[in-house]
């Protein structure tokens, strides 16, 4: 039976290189998701501010949906 025997520095910097590549990996996993989601729910655009202000009862104009974009796309 072949024992398998570490030094201490071989064994942190084993630990090292796994949290390295632990956290690599995680970074790029979780980009891929947010870009998945960014597709799937877009952020809201010029088409969703007309339907809320249509179901507001008000009749949008277009002067209005650009300054409502404009906000909320300077808040961010």
């Amino acid at each position: 039976m072949l024992l398998l025997e570490m030094t201490t520095g071989a064994l942190i910097g084993s630990l090292i290189g796994v949290l390295v590549l632990g956290a690599v990996a995680g970074f790029f996993g979780a980009r891929q998701f947010f870009k998945k989601q960014l597709e799937k729910n877009p952020p809201i655009n010029e088409k969703m501010v007309r339907v809320m202000l249509t179901q507001m009862g008000r009749k949008p104009s277009e002067k209005q949906v650009r300054e409502i974009m404009r906000q909320m796309n300077s808040a961010k």
